[in-house]
C-alpha cells in the first residue's frame, strides 16, 4: 500500500512531543482546575508556578487577612479585584497604635467596591471619618466589626447605616460613645440586620431598642451585654418582633432586666438557643421554670451565674427539661444546694451536658455533684472552683467517677478563662 501523502504544511507528529500546559489551556479553564482546589496551602502553591497562574489566582481571591499601610493596600486593590472580606482586625493584647487608620479605609473603600466583610476589631485609630468613607463607597458591605474602636461615635455609624443598607452584621462592643440614634438608623435603613454586638455600649436605652425593634424584625443574634440602661421593656419588645428569628440573646449584667423579659422570651422566642443572663439579680424561679418548659428543644447553652435569686426548683426546671442543653453556669448562685441535682433524670433522657460550671456555689457538696455525675455523662469540662464544701480529695474519697475525657477544675483563679467555654458562652 503506498504511504500516505502529506498536504503542503502538514508534519508528522513526533511520538512523545511535549505540550506546554499554558498554551493549551485557557484562563477559563485554569480557573476551573483552581476552583477543585480545596486547601488553602494548594491553592496558595498555584500561584508559585508562574505569573499568569498568580495572577488568575489572585483574581479569584475571595478573602485576605493582613496588615498593611495606603501603599501596600493600594498594591492589594489592583492584585485582588474580587476580594469580598477582608480581615485588618489585631489582638486584644497585642495591638499596635494607630494600626489601621481613616486614610487607609479611605483606600480600602475606593478600592474594593464589591467587599462584603470588614474586621476592623481593636484598630484604635480608625475615626468617624474612616466610618464616613466606608458608608459612602461600600453599598455592598454586609458585615462591619469595629469593637473596641472607642474612637467612633454615632456620627460615624449612622453613615454606614445609611449607606450600607445590606447590612447584616454589626458588632460595635466597647463603643461607648454609641447611643440610641444608631438603633434609630439602623430600624430605619437595615431591615436585613441578624446580628447586633453592642456589648458595654452603655448610652443604650429601652427607647432605642424599641425603636430598632421597629425596622429589624430579623433579629438572629443579639448582645446587649453590660448595657445598663436597658430593662423589661426594651428585651421584651425585641421578644415580641424577632419571636420566630432570636436565636442567640446576651443580657450580662444588665441588671434592669427581671422576670418581665424572661417571661416575654418564654411566650414569644421557642427558638432560642443561648441566652445569658449572668448577673441579672431581679430574674427569679417562676421566670425560669417558664422559660425551660418554653425553650426545652432548642436551648443548649444557659448562662446564669450571679442570679441570686435563682434556687434549687429552677435548675431542677432546666436539666430536667432542656433536653439538647450542652453547656450551664449556675456559678455565685448561693441558694442552690444538693437537691436541685437529686430528682433529675426523670425527664426521661439522656443529658448532653458537656460544659458545667458551678463555680462559688457555697451550698453544693460532693453528694450533689455524684447526684449530677449519674445525670450527666457527656461532660467535658466541669468547674467547682471555690466551692468550699467540694475538694479533689473529697471527690475522690466519694469515689466519684467522672468522664474519661472530663476536665474537672477545683482551684485556680476564677478569672482565668477556658476556650471551650468561651465557645459556649
Amino acid at each position: 500500500m503506498a504511504p500516505a501523502r502529506l498536504n503542503g504544511g502538514d508534519r508528522p507528529k513526533e511520538e512523545g512531543a511535549r505540550i506546554c500546559i499554558n498554551d493549551a489551556l485557557t484562563d477559563d479553564e485554569l480557573r476551573a482546575v483552581f476552583a477543585r482546589l480545596e486547601k488553602e496551602e494548594e491553592r496558595d502553591l498555584f500561584g508559585l508556578v508562574c505569573k499568569r497562574w498568580l495572577r488568575l489566582q489572585s483574581s479569584e481571591r475571595r478573602r485576605l487577612r493582613a496588615r498593611a499601610g495606603p501603599a501596600m493596600l493600594r498594591r492589594m486593590t489592583d492584585r485582588f479585584p474580587g476580594l469580598l472580606e477582608l480581615d485588618l482586625s489585631q489582638s486584644a493584647s497585642r495591638s499596635f497604635y494607630p494600626g489601621v487608620t481613616d486614610s487607609d479605609l479611605a483606600v480600602i473603600a475606593a478600592g474594593f467596591r464589591n467587599l462584603r466583610v470588614l474586621d476592623l476589631q481593636n484598630c484604635k485609630g480608625v475615626t468617624d471619618v474612616g466610618m464616613i468613607s466606608l458608608g459612602n463607597d461600600l453599598p455592598s458591605l454586609q458585615s462591619l466589626d469595629v469593637s473596641q474602636c472607642r474612637k467612633i461615635t454615632d456620627k460615624g455609624l449612622v453613615a454606614v447605616a445609611l449607606g450600607c443598607s445590606t447590612l447584616k452584621r454589626l458588632h460595635v462592643a466597647g463603643s461607648k460613645s454609641v447611643t440610641d440614634e444608631l438603633l434609630k438608623a439602623l430600624s430605619k435603613s437595615c431591615s436585613c440586620l441578624e446580628d447586633l454586638g453592642l456589648a458595654g455600649c452603655n448610652n443604650i436605652t429601652d427607647t432605642g431598642l424599641s425603636a430598632l425593634a421597629d425596622g429589624c424584625r430579623y433579629i438572629n443574634s443579639l448582645d446587649i451585654s453590660k448595657c445598663t440602661k436597658i430593662g423589661d421593656i426594651g428585651v421584651s419588645r425585641i421578644a415580641e418582633v424577632a419571636s420566630s428569628s432570636l436565636k442567640i440573646l446576651k443580657l450580662l449584667d444588665c441588671f434592669r432586666v427581671g422576670d418581665e423579659s424572661i417571661f416575654s422570651l418564654a411566650h414569644f422566642c421557642h427558638n432560642l438557643e443561648t441566652i445569658v443572663i449572668g448577673g441579672c439579680r431581679d430574674v427569679t424561679d417562676e421566670s425560669m421554670k417558664a422559660l425551660s418548659l418554653a425553650c426545652c428543644y432548642s436551648l443548649r447553652s444557659l448562662r446564669m451565674d450571679w442570679c441570686l435569686n435563682i434556687t434549687d426548683s429552677s435548675l431542677n426546671s432546666v436539666l430536667s427539661n432542656c433536653r439538647h442543653l450542652a453547656a450551664l453556669d449556675i456559678g455565685c448562685c448561693d441558694k442552690l444546694t444538693d437537691l436541685a441535682f437529686q430528682s433529675v433524670g426523670m425527664g426521661g433522657f439522656e443529658s448532653q451536658l458537656k460544659v458545667l460550671k458551678m463555680s462559688n456555689c457555697m451550698k453544693i457538696t460532693v453528694s450533689g455533684v455524684g447526684s449530677m455525675l449519674k445525670f450527666c455523662k457527656s461532660l467535658e469540662y466541669v468547674d467547682l472552683r471555690s466551692c468550699p464544701h467540694i475538694t479533689r480529695l473529697g471527690c475522690q474519697q466519694a469515689g466519684l467517677q467522672f468522664p474519661e475525657c472530663c476536665k474537672t477544675n477545683y482551684d485556680g483563679s476564677l478569672s482565668e478563662n477556658e476556650t471551650m467555654v468561651d465557645v459556649f458562652f
